[in-house]
């Protein structure tokens, strides 16, 4: 048996410093309580991935204080920590998720797919996000994000022979401060999100047929409105940081409801046994028309805004590298 514990933070947009110090105080706590072997934190843990002039200043370099800590607290705690952020890699910016082990050795995987607005602000990458640890002895399949609502992820995942699933998630919802008839559809999308972001841990459970630990952040967070930025979008990261068996019983939890924390339980590795079928569609998740729109509306508008951007060496982390 391997004992996982997942941390769910409430982070603050664009103070790196302040949710380095708060990560770094939860993962310890997580470890005085849990005694756990692996301790997985979200992506985004120096700041959520919303759309926020913050983002611009908030990249690291990626051997820099967010990675060192992750690597420190493995060292020195004996475990295995996992976490994400945007990294600066070249001429680049990535969401990378890193596992960092107890003996100093670092796994990177970067995001494949940039969600909405986020692609505004850094890269997709190639990886197939499976990484061998040697702790272990087993193969990782390292999921952030959106890339665990893609039936296609699942599918890469269980191609590599992972036995573990372990990422996290930066699920911030549709805003809940609108009124009218309006403010009244994004409610409902809201509680959408919620149901959805519960369900999906253990449906990756079961298409990829191993164990899952998700993290994932909480809490309101404010933020602009893409293409108009005048209008502030009050949102609620949905939480749902979860612990599931290979079957999809979830074994440990904390929602929306329980805010900041950790859980832990204990999970077998072994050969994978898919219980669900992979079919041959894009998401996991049932997506609304809203959704949708969000979704494809906020790629164009965030890889344009990139690509300007980048070509104009606007980005302020351009000028560190």
């Amino acid at each position: 048996m391997t004992k996982i514990a997942v941390i769910q933070p409430q982070l603050t947009v664009g103070d790196v410093e302040s949710n380095l110090v708060r990560v770094q105080g939860l993962i310890r706590d997580a470890y005085r309580e849990h005694a756990a072997e692996i301790i997985v934190v979200p992506e985004a843990f120096t700041s959520p991935n919303v759309y926020a002039p913050a983002l611009l200043q908030s990249p690291q370099p990626i051997d820099g204080r967010p990675l060192q800590m992750m690597r420190e607290l493995a060292r020195e705690l004996g475990v295995i920590v996992a976490g994400g952020f945007v990294a600066i890699r070249g001429r680049h910016t990535y969401g990378t998720y890193i596992l960092a082990e107890p003996d100093g050795t670092i796994h990177l995987h970067d995001k494949d797919i940039p969600t909405a607005w986020e692609q505004g602000f850094y890269m997709g990458g190639q990886d197939d996000g499976v990484i061998d640890c040697a702790t272990l002895s087993c193969k990782i399949g390292l999921m952030s994000g959106w890339e665990w609502a893609r039936f296609g992820t699942s599918a890469r995942v269980h191609a590599a022979g992972a036995q573990l699933v372990i990422g996290g998630m930066c699920w911030y919802s549709m805003p809940i401060n609108w009124y009218g008839s309006l403010g009244t559809w994004m409610r409902r999308e809201h509680a959408r999100y919620c149901q959805q972001s519960r369900d999906l841990p253990a449906q990756v459970a079961r298409l990829t047929g191993v164990p899952v630990a998700h993290a994932a952040h909480v809490g309101l967070v404010s933020c602009n409105t893409p293409l108009l930025p005048r209008v502030r979008w009050l949102t609620e990261m949905t939480g749902e940081s979860q612990i599931c068996d290979r079957e999809g019983r979830i074994l440990a939890r904390l929602g929306l409801e329980d805010g900041e924390g950790h859980v832990a339980a204990d999970v077998t590795l072994a050969a994978p046994q898919p219980i669900d079928p992979i079919p041959d569609r894009y998401w996991i998740i049932d997506h609304s028309i809203a959704s949708l729109l969000a979704w494809h509306v906020g790629n164009l508008h965030g890889t344009i805004s990139y690509r300007v951007r980048h070509t104009l060496n606007r980005f302020p982390w351009q000028h560190q590298v």
